[in-house]
């Protein structure tokens, strides 16, 4: 199927997409929100050329993005890929599951099994693009269909990333608390993003309290309360929670002028045969605190269902099981978003996100991120940082400890089928993207 093909109305149907409309010829030099940076100079770790590149800014106030939703192309799954309990890949859907729906007041006790079958990934441990980049490598031609690219070695598609990246971009005008950087290098025509994490984010997770662990905890046990292994067995919330398992779909869209090649975690789908096609049958599930008073139900919409709205619509992932806990970890209602229906209730939430301003900020950015990255090298890396309540600004690197995307070599790889694609120092020294 062709991932750029069809699209469906944002306002309309009450849908998650805006149909297809004609450029509206902006030049997004003459934006007002793209403003020379003469505060704040950077300079690169080595020359990157003989014209140094002039410092600029993007905007994040919020009122410069309230213009029409932008074309944003109803999402296709071109692949999925799992990573198994010691985080190995597999180019397939070993760790796909299905959901189960839970009684409407299940009393699952979210805190069952923490201290003697958890499991925990190492987060320290950065992983930058190098799944993604596997699943590339494995499966170039479903990406670039014959004749597609001008290059038989590059890639049909202006960007490739992960969906929490887009996520933090799309919330990034209603953030107030937690900054990001972003790394992006241009290889080979297409622009890759990945995450560095910051002083301030590595501090939280270095001093991270008990309490704090375990609540983090609470949100994959839910999943194992309703998720089963397959279409005919039931959840086994007995069993160990291993936060190194994860199924992955890899979704092409389109955002304006920007072609979007991205992958994020799924939880689960939904069981029925009956349902749609991926991603439309992808369950997202999630764990809150329980709503007592107004001024809570105010804070959930305001600030939660901003996230979780984000993260399902970039993929597509039409609905939301929410798990409602009390202050000592028990489940006590479950309750289900439908995505396409959320901007409808926070519409009377006073000074509420919006929409239209999470995307056309990302899609922004990403016009932003295409004038500034100009040099096409794996070794050469655009820092892009940004603060709440500041502009967005940039640096340029060469050869630093930013780099992330591997030495690449020209030749083919081997088929990889169904196998687990090997590992090495760097997984991805001498493949091919």
């Amino acid at each position: 199927m062709d991932p750029h093909r069809s699209s469906i109305s944002y306002h309309s149907r009450q849908s998650s997409y805006k149909r297809e409309r004609d450029d509206n010829g902006r030049n997004p030099r003459e934006n007002k929100h793209f403003r020379t940076n003469t505060q704040h100079q950077y300079r690169s770790e080595s020359a990157l050329g003989q014209n140094p590149l002039s410092c600029r800014t993007l905007s994040t106030r919020r009122e410069l993005y309230e213009r029409d939703f932008p074309v944003y192309k109803q999402p296709v799954e071109v692949g999925c890929f799992s990573l198994d309990s010691e985080r190995r890949f597999f180019n397939d859907s070993r760790q796909m599951r299905y959901y189960v729906e839970p009684d409407r007041n299940p009393n699952f006790n979210l805190r069952d099994g923490y201290r003697d079958r958890f499991i925990k990934r190492d987060d320290s441990v950065k992983e930058r693009l190098d799944h993604i980049l596997r699943w590339i490598v494995a499966n170039k031609s479903t990406i670039n269909p014959t004749g597609a690219a001008a290059s038989p070695r590059a890639l049909d598609v202006d960007f490739v990333t992960w969906r929490g990246h887009l996520t933090k971009l799309l919330t990034t005008p209603y953030e107030t608390r937690e900054g990001w950087l972003l790394a992006v290098t241009r290889f080979r025509g297409t622009l890759y993003i990945s995450e560095v994490e910051t002083e301030a984010a590595r501090r939280e997770r270095e001093n991270r309290t008990e309490r704090h662990e375990e609540m983090m905890y609470w949100g994959y046990k839910f999943e194992h309360y309703t998720c089963a292994d397959n279409t005919h067995s039931l959840p086994d919330p007995g069993g160990v929670v291993n936060t190194n398992e994860a199924f992955c779909t890899v979704v092409q869209t389109r955002l304006a002028d920007h072609r979007l090649l991205f992958s994020g975690e799924v939880d689960c789908r939904d069981k029925d045969p009956k349902a749609p096609a991926a991603p439309a049958c992808y369950v997202e599930l999630k764990t809150s605190a329980e709503i007592c008073t107004p001024k809570q139900r105010s804070n959930f919409h305001r600030f939660k269902l901003l996230k979780w709205w984000a993260q399902s619509f970039l993929p597509g992932v039409p609905r939301v099981v929410a798990g409602f806990r009390d202050q000592e970890g028990v489940v006590v209602s479950v309750e289900t978003f439908h995505i396409s229906k959320i901007s409808h209730l926070i519409k009377n939430e006073y000074n509420c996100w919006k929409p239209t301003v999470c995307m056309n900020f990302c899609c922004d950015f990403l016009s932003f991120v295409k004038r500034v990255v100009t040099e096409d090298s794996h070794r050469v890396v655009y820092l892009f940082s940004w603060d709440p309540y500041k502009d967005v600004t940039y640096s340029a690197h060469r050869d630093s400890q930013y780099c992330f995307l591997p030495h690449c070599r020209v030749e083919d790889e081997d088929e990889r089928g169904q196998s687990a694609v090997p590992q090495s120092s760097h997984p991805l020294v001498g493949y091919d993207l």
